[in-house]
C-alpha cells in the first residue's frame, strides 16, 4: 500500500522530464541507403559467408574391391589368348570358337591398349597384334558375291571365317551395326598410337583408310536411316536402325564421316521414335531399351557425361544419366522379381543379350513358361523378355553408371556362384537357377541343385566389362577417344553441345581438324524437321525434367494400345 501511495505522488513534471532525457539518450537512426547499396552489402554478407562455410565436398567414388582387378586382368586375357595371332580375328565366343565375329574384333582391339596400360603386354606386342589385324581387314576379299567374300561397300560381314576371313554362311548379313563396333575399335587404335615410330603412323593410316572406306549412305535405301545390313541373295534389310538402341554409336560415326557422311537429318529422325519409348518403369523415368547392352555400348567408347542432344536438353538429362536409371530400373524388377525367378535379388540382377539354356517352354511355378538360348533379355516399357538368365556382363558393364548398385552385385554374383561361373576368362556368359530341367542343352551344363551355366565366353560380352571398368577407374577409353576428331565431328552434327565438347572442365579435350563431311548444317530438332526447337539455356535442368514426366505420364493415361512388336535381338547365332 505504501508503495502504491508512493508512485501516486510521483508528479507530472518528474515524468516528463525523465522522458526527455531518454529521447536525448537514444542513439540517431542511420542515414538511408540506396537500393544499390543494399544489394552491395548483401553480396558481401554473402562472399563472407561463403568464405567461413565451406562447400560440401563431392561424393567420394567408391573403392573398387581387388576382385576387379582379377577380372579385369582375366576378361583381357580372354582376348589376348583367343585371337587368331595370324590375322587378329577374334572368336565371337570362346571355347567353342566357331567363327569371329567383327564386333569382338573393335572390342580386341581396344582392349590391347588397356593392356599395356596395365603392364600386362608390351607396347610393342600390341602393335604387332593391331598391325596384324588392321592389315587383314585392309585385305579382306570384298565383293557382292555370296562366298568368297568378307566385305562389301567397306562394311563387312557379322561373321567371318576365322582362318580365311570370309563370309560364314549365308545366313550370316553384312552388317551396319556390327561393323560400326568395330570401327570404334578401329578409330580407338587411330588414336592411342599417337608416337612418330613409323609403326605407329602405319596404324592411324590404315585406321583411317578403313573408316573412309564404309559407304554408310549405300545402306540408306530409307534414307535418312541406315538399314541393319544387307544380305547378297536379297538386297538391303528392310528394317531400319529406329532409336532407342546400341545404334547410337553407328550414327555418330555414319556422321562423322570424312567420305560417306549421312545428312544431320539422320540423327532427327533415329530420335524421332524416342518419345515411344520414354516413361516411368520400376519408379524410374528414362529412354527405356529393355537389354542392357543397348544403354552401354555407346558408352564404351565415348563420354556422354554433361553433353547433350536435342531430345535430352529437353528433358533435363543426359545420356549418361539416362543409363544410370536403366540400371537402377533392372535391380529394381530384379527385387520385385513379378515372376519369382530362383536367385534375384538386390545383389542379382541384369538383362542382356546372352547365352540361355534352350529354346523350349516348361512348367514353372504352375504355369508354363517360355525358355530360350541366345536372345536379347530385357525389361522395360517394351523390349522385355525375361526367362530367368542373368548375364553378368550387364550389371558388370553398368560400374560407371552406378557404383553404388553395380559393385556388390559383382562380389555377389562371384561369392554365391564363382564356383562354377567365373574361370579362367572371368565370368561365363550367363546362368539361370531356375532351370534345372533334364532335357538336351543348346549350350552349358546343369550344376546340380544349381541350375544351368554357360560353357561359353561370348566376346561382345566381355568387351564392355573390361573398357568399363577401365572407365570407372579413370575415364581412360572416354579421354583417348574425345581425341579422335571424326568421334567430335559425329557429335556436333548430331546436334551436341555442353561438357568436354565446348572445352567445359579439366578433361576437355583439345580442338581438332578434320574433312567436314558434306552437308553438316546443324540438325534440327527430335520430333519433326523444322517443327520445334528445344527449349533454350533459360530452361533449368529441373524445369525440363518436370515437364518430361508430367508429358511421358500424360502420354501412358492417354494411350493404352500396345506398341507393334519390332525386332530387337541380335541377329541369330
Amino acid at each position: 500500500m505504501r508503495l502504491f501511495r508512493f508512485r501516486a505522488t510521483i508528479r507530472p513534471c518528474v515524468v516528463l522530464g525523465l522522458l526527455l532525457g531518454l529521447a536525448a539518450c537514444k542513439p540517431s537512426e542511420p542515414p538511408q541507403t540506396s537500393i544499390e547499396q543494399r544489394q552491395e552489402q548483401q553480396r558481401q554478407a554473402e562472399a563472407a559467408r561463403q568464405v567461413a562455410e565451406p562447400a560440401p565436398a563431392e561424393p567420394t567414388k567408391p573403392e573398387l574391391p581387388p576382385l576387379f582387378d582379377d577380372i579385369e586382368r582375366r576378361t583381357f586375357q580372354f582376348f589376348w589368348d583367343t585371337t587368331n595371332e595370324r590375322n587378329g580375328l577374334t572368336p565371337d565366343r570362346f571355347p567353342s570358337r566357331p567363327f569371329s565375329s567383327i564386333a569382338s574384333v573393335g572390342f580386341a582391339l581396344t582392349a590391347y591398349p588397356i593392356g599395356i596400360e596395365n603392364g600386362w603386354v608390351s607396347r610393342t606386342q600390341a602393335i604387332d597384334r593391331t598391325l596384324t589385324t588392321l592389315k587383314f581387314l585392309r585385305d579382306v576379299p570384298s565383293g557382292p558375291e555370296a562366298t568368297g567374300k568378307g566385305a562389301h561397300h567397306g562394311f563387312f560381314y557379322h561373321f567371318l571365317h576365322m582362318e580365311s576371313g570370309e563370309r560364314y554362311d549365308s545366313w550370316v548379313e553384312l552388317s551396319s551395326v556390327d561393323t560400326a563396333l568395330l570401327m570404334m575399335g578401329v578409330l580407338f587404335s587411330q588414336s592411342y598410337y599417337d608416337g612418330d615410330d613409323p609403326r605407329e603412323v602405319e596404324i592411324r593410316e590404315l585406321a583411317d583408310a578403313l573408316y573412309r572406306d564404309v559407304e554408310w549412305t549405300w545402306l540408306q535405301e530409307r534414307a535418312p536411316l541406315v538399314s541393319m545390313g544387307w544380305f547378297p541373295e536379297s538386297g538391303v534389310i528392310e528394317h531400319d536402325w529406329r532409336g532407342y538402341n546400341e545404334a547410337m554409336l553407328l550414327y555418330v560415326l555414319a556422321l562423322g564421316s570424312p567420305t560417306h557422311a549421312v545428312e544431320p537429318e539422320a540423327w532427327t529422325v533415329w530420335t524421332r521414335t524416342y518419345n515411344d519409348n520414354w516413361g516411368v518403369f520400376q519408379g524410374e523415368e528414362y529412354l527405356a531399351f529393355g537389354p542392357l547392352f543397348g544403354h552401354q555400348y555407346s558408352h564404351v567408347w565415348i563420354d556422354f557425361r554433361g553433353i547433350h542432344d536435342a531430345y535430352m536438353r529437353e528433358r533435363g538429362i543426359d545420356y549418361f544419366e539416362n543409363s544410370r536409371r536403366a540400371a537402377y530400373a533392372h535391380r529394381a524388377y530384379a527385387i520385385d522379381n513379378p515372376m519369382e525367378w530362383e536367385g534375384y535379388g538386390e545383389d542379382v540382377w541384369g538383362l542382356t543379350a546372352s547365352d540361355g539354356p534352350q529354346q523350349t517352354r516348361q512348367e514353372y511355378e504352375g504355369e508354363e513358361r517360355e525358355f530360350r538360348h541366345y536372345s536379347a533379355r530385357g525389361v522395360g516399357l517394351t523390349d522385355s523378355f525375361d526367362d530367368g538368365t542373368i548375364a553378368p556382363t550387364a550389371a558388370v558393364a553398368s560400374l560407371p553408371f552406378a557404383p553404388e548398385i553395380v559393385i556388390p552385385a559383382t562380389v555377389e554374383m562371384h561369392e554365391r556362384y564363382g564356383d562354377y561361373l567365373y574361370s579362367s576368362y572371368g565370368f561365363l556368359d550367363a546362368f539361370n537357377p531356375s532351370f534345372e530341367y533334364d532335357i538336351p542343352l543348346k549350350t552349358g551344363r546343369i550344376v546340380p541343385d544349381r541350375g544351368w551355366v554357360a560353357s561359353d565366353y561370348i566376346g561382345i560380352d566381355q568387351g564392355p566389362i573390361l573398357a568399363m571398368i577401365a572407365n570407372y577407374r579413370d575415364g581412360f577409353v572416354w579421354e583417348v577417344m574425345k581425341r579422335n576428331p571424326y568421334i567430335r565431328e559425329g557429335l556436333e552434327r548430331a546436334g551436341f553441345t555442353g561438357g568436354w565438347l565446348d572445352g567445359e572442365g579439366d578433361d576437355a579435350a583439345p580442338d581438332a581438324d578434320v574433312d567436314t563431311p558434306p552437308g553438316s548444317a546443324a540438325p534440327q530438332a527430335a520430333d519433326d524437321v523444322g517443327a520445334q526447337q528445344a527449349p533454350g539455356d533459360g530452361m533449368s535442368p529441373a524445369a525440363a525434367r518436370s515437364l518430361g514426366e508430367a508429358e511421358s505420364r500424360a502420354s501412358q493415361a492417354q494411350s493404352q494400345t500396345p506398341r507393334d512388336a519390332r525386332e530387337t535381338g541380335r541377329p541369330p547365332r
